[in-house]
């Protein structure tokens, strides 16, 4: 399991990005929700969802949950 965030700060697009603990483009602690420990990606952009109505996994970390 893996602990996710979510960025409080939409991109340019409006997609407010959900990253894994250790990613390289993790938003500071001050601009980021903590989700919680989830086993994938799909489960953790489902969590911010009930915060952000777009949210979205990072290109970088969460891959697999990228689709913008």
């Amino acid at each position: 399991m893996a602990s996710y965030y979510v960025n409080k700060n939409a991109q340019a697009n409006g997609d407010h990005e959900v990253h894994e603990s250790g990613c390289s483009y993790l938003p500071n602690p001050e601009n980021r929700k903590d989700l919680g420990y989830f086993t994938n990606c799909k489960d953790a952009v489902t969590e911010a969802k009930k915060t952000y109505n777009q949210a979205n996994g990072c290109y970088y970390c969460s891959k697999a949950c990228h689709t913008s």
